[in-house]
């Protein structure tokens, strides 16, 4: 019996090396995380007492740590200190994610060049592009600088051998995933070298005091790839958005030690580089001398940033029994609600036999509620060939039932809308404080708020026979 149990303890097993889970056979997939390839053999561990050992620091009140060691350095790109909270802190480790030519490195580049200086050198090691690639696009976007310092290296050891070299005050790495170690079986960007490599050079950065920008790959999902270990370790997780065919591009923060992540920063990518923008609502707006049919603003917040957004819809007659509904930077599943809450709550008849095309201007995408009522008034303008008033906007979620519900942050938008030249807005009830000179109309249901389509211009969407009898 003592026998079988010990043959018990030594038998091996298996655990995954995502969430833990063990079981007593290999799998392919772990069936609590779902993830592949992650289930890995382990022995019964041994039973360890460790004992007291010397202490490096003492332990003091948190009163008196010294925390200026933790202040924040700027970049010298103000929309991205704005997503870090200020800066980058010595010692913390930041994960740039993003899509391929998002603008990742150009924008990592821009800010090699700006934080270095005669105190703080910066040490760019690229492992996708060799050092001349790089130092094209530096030319291109003018990051020359004499403080800042190029590699292109792939093995992990020789880049902590620069760190020895250049001493820098920042490290950035492009990428994570295509530096190895020779210590470590598997290949580049494997969850093994990937966890290796981040665990060293994170280690390196606590000790150094050295800030840390590592750009990592993303799956076709738009997930962070490799082990989710990695956002873990890591102090701050940052995710670069925007559409390869618009200018726009955005920096929204996931995880902040050091900050929120509630903030939001805005740049245009162009021929010369990468700027940021203070004021990008000028985007996402089409400035005309008169209000065309089928357009309507709203005001969205990505963060706690407030930005003016327009709302286009196009309806022509279907030349196809089943009719087109096709999108751009609106979901299609909300499009279809407002869809069938104007035509059953706003009697707005045959949208259903209609082609229907709704898109946003300047590649925004608008995904929270509160761009509901915009884009009912834009499809409803749209229907009956009738422009809503000019410098309306419209911030509200519509339910099925019709009704206008309250949105977050309704004074923040109207603000917005004022400070951009806007002087009639639609609301729910009780938008609170309004600013001045600007006239707010609260709107219970979409019955309420498609009066303001004007009657002597209005034409009703076509209707059925049996309708005109």
């Amino acid at each position: 019996m003592a026998a079988r149990t010990k043959s018990a303890k030594e038998r091996p097993s298996y655990r995954c090396t995502e969430c833990g889970w063990q079981t007593a056979k290999w799998l392919g997939r772990c069936p609590e995380c779902q993830a592949w390839g992650t289930v890995e053999e382990y022995g019964a561990p041994a039973v360890r007492t460790t004992t007291p050992g010397r202490v490096t620091t003492s332990a003091l009140p948190i009163g008196q740590v010294d925390g200026r060691q933790a202040t924040a350095r700027s970049t010298g790109v103000p929309e991205l200190d704005r997503v870090l909270g200020g800066g980058l802190v010595p010692g913390a480790v930041v994960l740039v994610a993003g899509e391929p030519g998002v603008g990742k490195s150009t924008l990592l580049l821009d800010v090699a060049a700006k934080s270095a200086s005669d105190e703080h050198r910066t040490l760019y090691v690229t492992g996708e592009e060799s050092a001349s690639q790089v130092r094209l696009r530096a030319d291109r976007i003018h990051a020359i600088d004499d403080h800042l310092y190029l590699a292109a290296e792939t093995d992990l050891a020789a880049v902590l051998g620069h760190l020895d070299a250049v001493k820098p005050s920042l490290l950035i790495l492009d990428s994570v995933q295509t530096v190895a170690s020779p210590e470590i079986d598997g290949a580049p960007g494997g969850m093994a070298q990937v966890r290796e490599v981040a665990g060293a050079l994170i280690r390196a950065s606590k000790e150094r005091g050295m800030s840390t920008l590592l750009v990592g790959h993303v799956t076709k999902d738009g997930a962070i790839a490799g082990p989710r270990l990695l956002e873990h370790l890591v102090d701050v997780v940052l995710h670069f958005e925007g559409d390869r065919h618009a200018r726009l591009r955005l920096v929204r923060g996931v995880k902040n030690r050091y900050g929120t992540t509630d903030e939001v920063g805005c740049f245009e990518l162009h021929d010369e580089g990468i700027t940021g923008l203070a004021d990008p609502s000028g985007l996402f707006l089409t400035r005309r001398a008169e209000p065309v049919p089928g357009t309507c603003l709203t005001v969205t917040l990505e963060g706690r940033r407030p930005l003016v957004a327009e709302v286009q819809a196009l309806t022509v007659d279907s030349q196809i029994p089943s009719p087109r509904r096709t999108t751009s930077g609106l979901e299609t599943s909300r499009v279809s609600m407002m869809l069938a809450v104007l035509e059953q709550r706003g009697r707005i008849s045959a949208l259903g036999k209609r082609d229907i095309y709704s898109a946003t201007v300047g590649g925004v995408k608008l995904s929270e509620p509160a761009a509901d009522l915009a884009v009912a008034l834009a499809l409803a303008s749209a229907a009956s060939d009738t422009p809503l008033p000019k410098n309306l906007v419209a911030i509200g979620e519509v339910g099925l039932a019709g009704e206008v519900r309250r949105v977050t942050g309704v004074q923040r938008r109207l603000s917005e809308a004022h400070r951009l030249g806007f002087t009639h807005a639609l609301v729910p009830a009780d938008p609170g404080k309004v600013p001045d000179g600007m006239k707010v109309l609260e709107v219970a249901d979409m019955g309420d708020a498609l009066r303001v389509l004007p009657r002597s211009r209005r034409r009703e969407a076509p209707r059925e026979e049996g309708d005109r009898r």
